[in-house]
């Protein structure tokens, strides 16, 4: 068994549910390790669907119960921890970037992560909140490592080993919206569409089959967003490995030495 004493990874992401459907394997893979993991989100998914119904009950209500089927979602995925930035969903390409950056900072230098994971640069289908958490996380990993950043003089910095990037093949996006729907987001008129990273960019796959049905379990506590992932139950099981029983990554850097290709978020530390 490899070394995990001690391992803590970090993903920084923007919305209850990209947990699960973004990571959910490897969270719960390292978890299943004995690595400490821990999650920051930065809103509560509030202006989200809510269920069937056609009118949303409003912010709060939607906000709360998101929030209860994150927690639900972590612990089936081991989460050992989970924080809100407490930003107002659909809002993080505006708000203030050096208060958020000083934020994320905070939680980094108080939980010292050796990986952290986040959104790529295209957000996985142009989402401005997916964006501008993966542009606030870059930021402030750099700033935590700064002794001279933050009110705070008190607090140590701390340098993050390795940060990755989600990072979806052509292969697996065909599979996923083969079974739930093609994703778009639609910004000052202009339709944004799933974009896939080349497989060549790929350097990291995680083999996460062995808790698929875990990560499963974990999509299904989001109710509220089952309207759109419920053709995702009726999938056969061959389906759901292939679309659960591998997570692909793009390491933005290392501190420590690696390969090109990785099999493991943690090659180089254990």
């Amino acid at each position: 068994m490899p070394r995990t004493s001690g391992l803590r990874l970090m993903c920084v992401l923007a919305h209850p549910d990209d947990e699960s459907l973004a990571t959910g394997g490897v969270l719960a893979s390292a978890a299943a390790e004995g690595v400490a993991t821990y999650l920051l989100t930065a809103t509560r998914g509030e202006r989200g669907r809510f269920g069937t119904s056609t009118e949303s009950p409003g912010p709060d209500v939607v906000g709360k119960t998101r929030e209860a089927e994150l927690m639900a979602a972590a612990s089936e995925l081991g989460i050992r921890e989970v924080r809100f930035l407490d930003y107002p969903d659909r809002t993080l390409e505006s708000v203030n970037r050096a208060e958020a950056i000083e934020r994320i900072a905070t939680h980094l230098r108080r939980v010292k992560p050796h990986v952290v994971i986040t959104f790529g640069p295209e957000g996985a289908y142009g989402h401005p909140d997916h964006i501008a958490i993966s542009q606030l996380t870059a930021a402030a990993i750099v700033c935590a490592a700064d002794p001279l950043f933050g009110a705070d003089a008190a607090a140590d910095p701390h340098r993050v080993s390795k940060l990755y990037f989600i990072a979806w093949s052509p292969k697996k996006w065909a599979a996923y919206e083969a079974a739930l729907r093609k994703l778009v987001f639609v910004v000052d008129g202009v339709e944004r569409q799933a974009t896939p990273w080349p497989d060549w960019a790929i350097t990291t796959v995680i083999d996460t089959s062995h808790v698929w049905p875990q990560v499963w379990r974990a999509v299904s506590c989001h109710r509220t967003q089952m309207t759109i992932y419920e053709k995702l139950g009726n999938l056969p099981e061959e389906h759901q490995r292939s679309l659960w029983g591998t997570q692909e990554f793009y390491r933005v850097f290392s501190s420590v030495n690696v390969g090109p290709q990785e099999s493991d978020v943690f090659e180089g530390l254990r």
